[in-house]
Parts: C-alpha cells; structure tokens; sequence
C-alpha cells in the first residue's frame, strides 16, 4: 500500500513539473531556426535505387499480368 501511494506521488510530480516546463504556444524557438540547413541535392540523385527499383517492381508486374492473360486464354 505504500509503494502505490509513492508511485502515485512520484507520478503526480513528474506531471507537474512537466506541465511548468511547456512553453506557450505562441513562442517561437530559436534553435529551430539556428538548425543548419542541409546541402541542396537533387531529387533525382538522393533517390536515384528508388527509380531503379521501381522499374524492377514494373517490369515484374507487367510480366506477372502477362502470365495471368496467357493462363486465362489457355485455360478457357
């Protein structure tokens, strides 16, 4: 019974403090503006396995409706 009553209490500060630590709303940080800006890359360049693999992903897709088309005709 007295450890639930010092968890509830240890829990009911950590609540408090908590809440006296938000700042408003309204309040604009100045470490978000101080962040570094990344390096200007291109799109193409950062991504550039994406493209290849969804060319991979296309090509099998397209073969794989090929295959149900050609079962379909042969099965009827």
């Amino acid at each position: 019974m007295a450890r639930a009553k010092a968890r509830k209490t240890r829990r009911a500060k950590k609540k408090r403090s908590a809440r006296h630590q938000r700042q408003p709303i309204g309040v604009v940080q100045e470490a978000a503006t101080a962040a570094p800006q990344p390096e200007s890359s291109s799109f193409a360049e950062e991504y550039q396995y994406v493209i290849a693999d969804l060319k991979l992903i296309f090509i099998l897709a397209a073969a794989m409706l090929a295959l149900l088309v050609v079962l379909a005709v042969v099965l009827r």
